[in-house]
């Protein structure tokens, strides 16, 4: 750390956002660069943990009890942050291969069938594919859909409408 670095991190901790703002800018790069490395899944996954990385170190500050090691301890939460990340998606994906998995398949529909329906759920943007999985998978309806996902009534109609007009299309069924 630089002499001005040592400053702003004792200012930062008297708790002066600014100095703790300069403080950012002097270690994102390195921060955001040793997350894209780590997290290999894009720069989005690495800039988000990142703005965690910083937030949980401004919440943590006054634990720096040596300056000259407040780089290291920033990559120490990075890499805390980013096995958190990994652990998160792995969770995530294994609940969807199970839920895909729990689906009952029709007598007739083949793997590949299955794949294809599996890909262009996958496809669907976030807020559809969770109104479209509640829908037809769970089998709730559009009022509950509403009341737990928090989406007005007729954005839940419009995304079970064109969430199924694109399963059907990726399907290559007449819709």
């Amino acid at each position: 750390m630089t002499p001005q670095e040592i400053r702003w991190l004792a200012e930062a901790q008297a708790g002066s956002d600014m100095a703790y703002g300069w403080l950012v800018v002097a270690h994102q790069s390195v921060v955001r660069g040793f997350l894209r490395r780590i997290l290999g899944s894009g720069w989005a996954d690495a800039d988000d943990v990142a703005q965690d990385v910083f937030v949980q170190a401004w919440q943590g500050l006054h634990t720096v009890l040596q300056p000259e090691r407040f780089r290291s301890w920033l990559i120490g939460i990075a890499w805390r942050r980013a096995q958190d990340h990994i652990r998160s998606n792995q969770r995530r994906a294994r609940r969807d291969q199970d839920w895909l998995q729990s689906l009952s398949t029709p007598e007739g529909v083949s793997a590949e069938e299955r794949l294809s329906m599996e890909k262009a759920m996958a496809d669907l943007p976030a807020d559809v594919r969770a109104c479209v999985a509640l829908s037809l998978a769970e089998g709730w309806s559009h009022a509950e859909i509403c009341a737990s996902l928090g989406i007005p009534l007729g954005t839940v109609k419009s995304h079970l409408s064109r969430g199924r007009e694109r399963l059907l299309k990726a399907l290559g069924e007449p819709s």
